[in-house]
């Protein structure tokens, strides 16, 4: 079992990475709430539902369950709306503790619940997908989409465990793995270029799912998020950075419609252009451009844009993004593998062209 500690003061919090789902005592230990609600989904209940029951139950604790709709499509305020109807049925009280289990869709709508229910409950994390076990599950950003914007209505709300189980990535999808490991490559681009450079040599590794190399790549990919989570909660300014390739890809999520393409999939296109922009800066050179793109293509994910996308609807959509302040548009551009920044102050007319060559495309 490796132990991960989230910095956060009196917030403080440890991501546990290993065979956690055969540990019932690491949750009694852990979890010291009498009545729990575990939030999961219709794909996941039948692989995992029953198991964390067991696991959660015992003499002292009372142990429910929801099941939400899968998929992008119903992370909205609908959805997160039959968690509180659920939790006010039944008369749960405020020292309740609400499990997420699964991916990064329940995990932010749950951290959300928890977030607003009796104006904060505690939360917890089980992550069962490749991109909520390094990234959505840690740092503590919950919340849904809007037809207008992505992840636009939320609050932070950190959890108070995160249990990460690298087993359940056997039952993951491959489209749905490929997608998580684009979040994985980005912490190697804008912080790690050694990491970067073993997720090159070890990809076949990777998604040959060999559990002692993926609980490396699990743990660092952890470190980097918490290392940066802690140094900066609430995204004034280096964690920002996190965000490389998210302005693009929330624009494609944004414009096709959210569940079209998997967030991973528009994060690894986003990823691809960012690195683009870059060069066209003069900020990177055409080798470490390459081996981006490289890498994303290798990993089965986009790197092109939409066929029917048009840069004025990258635009549009980009003008809305979080990270607009007082009408300027900042992005997470790179210095060179392991070097991401934030910036608003960059030529625009060089966007406009990295926009133009990917939709001609």
């Amino acid at each position: 079992m490796k132990i991960i500690p989230v910095e956060l003061g009196s917030r403080s919090y440890p991501i546990y990475i290993g065979n956690c789902l055969n540990d019932r005592s690491l949750f009694d230990t852990t979890i010291q709430n009498r009545e729990v609600v575990i939030v999961t989904n219709e794909t996941i209940a039948p692989l995992y539902l029953s198991k964390v029951q067991d696991l959660l139950a015992n003499e002292r604790r009372i142990v429910h369950s929801v099941v939400l709709p899968d998929g992008e499509s119903f992370k909205t305020l609908d959805t997160v709306n039959r968690i509180f109807s659920f939790l006010l049925e039944k008369n749960i009280s405020r020292k309740v503790g609400l499990v997420a289990l699964g991916g990064g869709v329940i995990g932010d709508m749950t951290g959300f619940a928890a977030a607003s229910y009796q104006r904060g409950v505690d939360f917890y994390q089980i992550p069962t997908t490749l991109l909520s076990q390094v990234d959505s599950s840690v740092g503590g950003k919950t919340g849904v989409n809007h037809p207008l914007g992505k992840n636009m209505i939320g609050a932070f709300k950190q959890p108070l465990a995160v249990f990460i189980d690298p087993s359940t990535l056997r039952t993951l999808p491959a489209r749905e793995f490929s997608a998580g490991f684009a979040e994985v490559m980005k912490h190697g681009i804008i912080q790690d270029a050694d990491y970067f450079e073993f997720l090159e040599s070890n990809l076949e590794q990777i998604f040959n799912l060999d559990d002692e190399i993926l609980v490396s790549v699990i743990a660092r990919s952890c470190e980097i998020k918490a290392d940066v989570v802690s140094k900066d909660e609430t995204e004034q300014g280096l964690r920002a950075t996190l965000n490389l390739g998210h302005t693009f890809g929330h624009a494609i999520e944004t414009t096709l419609g959210y569940g079209e393409w998997l967030h991973g999939e528009a994060v690894g296109v986003g990823m691809v252009m960012a690195a683009d922009l870059s060069h066209r800066l003069g900020l990177v050179g055409e080798s470490d451009v390459d081996r981006i793109g490289a890498l994303v293509k290798k990993a089965k994910l986009p790197v092109t844009v939409p066929s029917s996308m048009t840069s004025a609807q990258f635009m549009t959509a980009m003008a809305r993004d979080k990270k607009v302040d007082a009408g300027t548009l900042r992005l997470i551009l790179l210095r060179g593998l392991g070097q991401g920044f934030v910036t608003g102050d960059f030529d625009q007319a060089k966007l406009s062209e990295t926009l133009a060559a990917f939709c001609a495309h």
